[in-house]
């Protein structure tokens, strides 16, 4: 059960600073980092630090898509964890 809160703390940390990075490469023109990866971060339990890093860097925060599908993470994100809760428990 620990494990699992560490890597909901540390994907939501690393979240955000891809969020953060991708927001500091734009401004200075270099190489960014895809949407696919972005999305891919959040839906893999980084929804929360996705979600924080696009307000905080106000990254993303136009594009419809963005404000849409980070939220249907979080959502989904918490979905999933409490089930995995529930079967962690149950055994």
């Amino acid at each position: 059960m620990k494990y699992i809160y560490i890597y909901i703390c540390v994907i939501n940390l690393l979240t955000f600073l891809i969020f953060g990075i991708d927001k500091y490469k734009s401004k200075k023109n270099y190489y960014r980092i895809s949407e696919k990866s972005l999305f891919f971060f959040c839906f893999i339990g980084g929804g929360i630090g996705g979600f924080i890093g696009m307000y905080i860097f106000r990254h993303k925060t136009k594009k419809w898509y963005f404000n849409f599908l980070v939220p249907v993470s979080v959502i989904l994100g918490f979905y999933g964890w409490y089930y995995i809760y529930k079967a962690l428990i149950k055994n």
